[in-house]
């Protein structure tokens, strides 16, 4: 039960974080500095699965299954905005309408 709580807590926790610095565009921010939060986020995320992997720390390898449970939805909401992008026909058709809470 109690990993179940850590891998949820670790997905929520990064998409939380994806949808808060926005997942399509920046929010609020330059898109370097947008890009450099991806960098670090990337960087954390690798520092602790070596951390867990050398360890061998339960808790932390259960949040590490929610945080990239939560990472690849996030991948997918990205991809699925740029799916929308296109029409039919490969036609883009960007910028017709806002965006919501997930870029679409």
């Amino acid at each position: 039960m109690i990993q179940g709580i850590f891998a949820l807590a670790g997905f929520i926790v990064m998409l939380g974080v994806m949808v808060g610095i926005g997942i399509n565009q920046p929010r609020g921010t330059s898109m370097r500095t947008w890009c450099f939060g991806y960098l670090a986020i990337s960087v954390i995320f690798d520092i602790l699965v070596i951390f867990g992997l050398l360890f061998q720390v339960g808790w932390l390898t259960e949040l590490l299954l929610g945080l990239s449970a939560g990472a690849a939805t996030g991948l997918a909401i990205h991809v699925a905005h740029h799916i929308n992008e296109f029409g039919e026909g490969g036609e883009h058709t960007e910028g017709e309408k806002p965006k919501g809470i997930f870029g679409f």
